[in-house]
This record gives structure tokens, C-alpha cells and sequence, in this order.
């Protein structure tokens, strides 16, 4: 594209005045220029197939492949860990206590089998804690998807916008999946205030999210920036929601309080037992951070290229690494969380239904810092609305990942803590 404009910059002592294609110029008028240009077409013998191979190379293989080998060395050395536990200490546990019944001499009980009456006590705050967890279920099944469409190739860059509506659709029809789950669990706790599950999981965390966008947008509108979001495409996204998403969540409610309730192997005591004295290092903090720094340390070199394409504008296709990554983030936070309920178990505590899901959610946390540092040493953003807009979208990404991976890390221990009570012999 040609532009024929000859500009000419005069310097005068009270005024500047420029000349744009013959039109004068002047700060103190408002002058119309009508701007003309030509276009001329070349053709090319580059196939249409490969000609956005030049965008889509993948910068810096190497990085990529050493973030790969540094998560799996992690995942190994941890799978390691839970192993020796499973294959150890917990079968040698389970054999000691099913075979005390056997012996002359009963010994008292130890360890994790001392609270068999009070691990499967409903939790404190079980609605809030059933209904994040089955929005973060639904946040998992759509990053699953989507990254799995996205590594098969039908999420091409030149068709923009497709990952940003696949997501929002799968988002919205697993919908019904996040109601179902919650319900589940609301129902397992002993709940009766169905109505309020239901409403809560289908208006709760996505209205949070809705809000902080709505407000990022204000800011977006205020700077008169053209990435502000049209007031049809607001109703748009709002009919989506309450025409597609709330009647999904609905049914899938309803079909999980109609299934009967799921019965724990152990039955829990009327009086609760009393938890002795916690060394530091299992207090619910350290084990938050420890628990959220591995799953982290897995996944923060894939983070910086996934910033640089947000923040950078860079075209971002490399979805096979990012689908091998997430797959060790899933192994990380479900290892870390059994590895830390074990160690809490045998130490008596039994308020592990919270602790569990925020361990491996705690990731988030590291992840919303790293942005901190990103900010500080790569961008350069000076103005206030762009930094408000960065550390909004920030806080909103962070959010969704803690409800994401902390829903990992809830089934992951739950299984895990069925699986071991069910095997052993309680009178």
C-alpha cells in the first residue's frame, strides 16, 4: 500500500504549521485532509496452506523443551514420593491395622487411623465449598477441551477470535456439569437449602467474574480504547449466560440432588475429636505455600510465553507444549495435595476437606506474583488505566485458575482418603 503524501515541517516563532500532500496545516484550526492511496496486487507462489508458517514458528524451541524436561524431572521425583508412601508406609499401616484383631494383645490405635470417626465430618461452610468446586470442575472440563482442540490444530490463528469463543461455549455447556457436582456434594455434607446451591453455583463465581469485566471495560470505554467491548456484545454475553449457562446448571442441580447420597466408607462420630498441637510446618498456611509453589514450578516457563503473547500481541501456537504441560500440571496438584493430607492425617488433624482444596489451588498465588515481576521487569506501562486494565485481567486469570487447579486437588485427596479408609477394618 502506497500512501503519495510529502510532508514538510515549518518552524515559525509563534506557531508550527505542517504541509500534508499541498493542505496547510494549522495548530490553532481544525483543517479536513482527504488522504488517498493505491493498492497494487503481486501474486505468490507461497501455497496458501503454509503461508502463516513464517507467524507460527515456535520462538526459542529450547526454552520450551527445557520448561518440558524440568516439569517432568519435578512430576517424577514426586510420583516417587506419593509411591513410597502408597507402596510403604500406607500399605504397611493398612496390613498392621487389619491384622490387629489377630493378635493377643490389641494395641491402641495410631496415626491416621485415630481420626476414621471425624475425617468424613462435613466440613465448615459447605455450600461455598460445593459450589466452588463444582465451578471450578466445570473451569477444568473447558480448559481441557479447549486445549485439546487447540493441540489437534482446529484453532487456527487465522480465524481470530475462535479460542476466545470456543472457550465461552464450552464454558457455558458445562454448565450443566458444574450443578451436578455441586449438588453431589452439598448432598453428601448433609445440606438442605437446595435452592441457594442451586442459585449460588449458577450465579456466584460467574458473577464475580462478569462484574470485574464489566469494570474493566468502564476503564477500556474511558480511555476511548478500541478493545472496549461493544454494549450488543455485553448483551450478548449476558443472554448467553442467562438463557444457555443458568438453565444448564439448573438441570445439572437437578439431576444430582435426585441421585441418591454418596455414602463414605467411615461413618463420622457425634462427638468431634480433639486436634492436638500442629508442628509449623503442617499449620494450614506453610502447607498452602509449600503445596502451591511445586505445580507452579512446573509451569511458570510456559507462563511467560503465554504473557508475552497477551501483553506482546505475539501469535501464540506452540498447544502441544501447553498440552503436555497442563497434563503435569494435573499429576503436580493432585500428588502435592495427597502427599500433604497424608502428612496431615497422621498427625490427627482431620479438617481436611478447605486445606485440600486450597493447597493446590495456592498456585495461583504464585502465579498472580510472577505477574508482579513481569510487570516490573518487562513492561513498560506508564499510564494508570493500563496498569488498573493489567493487574484486573491478572486477578481475574489468577481466580480462574484457583478454583481450577484447587478442584484438582479436592478429588484428588478425596479419592485418595475413600481408597484408604475403605481398606481397612473399623469396629
Amino acid at each position: 500500500i502506497a500512501v503519495p503524501a510529502e510532508k514538510d515541517i515549518l518552524c515559525g516563532a509563534d506557531k508550527t504549521v505542517e504541509t500534508v500532500a499541498g493542505v496547510t496545516l494549522s495548530e490553532t484550526q481544525t483543517t479536513h485532509v482527504t488522504y488517498t492511496y493505491s493498492v497494487t496486487w503481486n501474486p505468490s507462489e507461497t501455497a496458501w496452506a503454509t503461508r502463516w508458517d513464517k507467524y507460527l514458528m515456535v520462538g526459542e524451541p529450547r526454552i520450551h523443551w527445557f520448561s518440558l524436561v524440568n516439569s517432568i524431572i519435578i512430576v517424577l521425583f514426586l510420583t516417587g514420593m506419593v509411591a513410597m508412601i502408597l507402596l510403604r508406609a500406607l500399605h504397611k499401616d493398612i496390613s498392621r491395622y487389619n491384622q490387629q484383631e489377630a493378635q493377643e494383645d490389641i494395641q491402641e490405635d495410631f496415626g491416621w487411623k485415630l481420626v476414621h470417626g471425624d475425617v468424613f465430618r462435613s466440613p465448615a461452610y459447605p455450600m461455598l465449598l460445593s459450589i466452588i468446586v463444582g465451578n471450578g470442575t466445570q473451569m477444568f472440563l473447558m480448559a481441557s477441551v479447549t486445549i485439546i482442540f487447540a493441540a489437534l490444530g482446529f484453532l487456527s490463528p487465522s480465524n481470530r477470535g475462535s479460542l476466545g469463543t470456543v472457550m465461552i461455549v464450552f464454558y457455558m455447556f458445562f454448565a450443566v456439569v458444574a450443578g451436578f457436582v455441586s449438588a453431589r456434594l452439598y448432598k453428601m455434607f448433609g445440606g438442605e437449602a437446595w435452592k441457594r446451591n442451586v442459585v449460588g453455583t449458577a450465579f456466584l463465581f460467574p458473577g464475580i467474574i462478569f462484574a470485574a469485566f464489566v469494570g474493566l471495560n468502564f476503564f477500556l470505554i474511558g480511555a476511548n480504547s478500541s478493545g472496549a467491548v461493544p454494549f450488543g456484545t455485553m448483551v450478548g454475553l449476558v443472554a448467553l449466560w442467562f438463557l444457555v449457562s443458568t438453565p444448564l446448571s439448573v438441570m445439572g442441580s437437578y439431576m444430582g440432588f435426585q441421585r441418591p447420597k454418596i455414602e463414605n466408607p467411615v461413618r463420622a462420630n457425634q462427638i468431634p475429636r480433639q486436634i492436638p498441637e500442629q508442628v509449623f510446618y503442617l499449620r494450614p498456611l506453610p502447607v498452602m505455600l509449600m503445596g502451591g509453589i511445586l505445580p507452579f514450578g512446573a509451569i511458570f516457563i510456559e507462563l511467560y510465553f503465554i504473557l508475552n503473547s497477551i501483553w506482546f500481541h505475539k501469535i501464540y501456537y506452540v498447544f502441544g507444549f501447553l498440552f503436555l504441560v497442563f497434563g503435569i500440571l494435573i499429576l503436580m496438584c493432585a500428588e502435592v495435595t495427597i502427599l500433604m493430607c497424608y502428612f496431615q492425617l497422621c498427625a490427627e488433624d482431620y479438617h481436611w476437606w478447605w486445606r485440600a482444596f486450597f493447597t493446590s489451588g495456592a498456585s495461583a498465588l504464585y502465579i498472580f506474583g510472577y505477574s508482579i515481576m513481569y510487570y516490573y521487569s518487562t513492561l513498560q506501562i506508564k499510564s494508570f488505566t493500563s496498569m488498573v486494565l493489567y493487574f484486573g485481567w491478572t486477578a481475574i486469570m489468577s481466580m480462574m485458575f484457583f478454583v481450577l487447579s484447587g478442584a484438582i486437588g479436592f478429588f484428588s485427596t478425596f479419592m485418595f482418603v475413600r481408597k484408604i479408609y475403605g481398606s481397612i477394618k473399623i469396629d
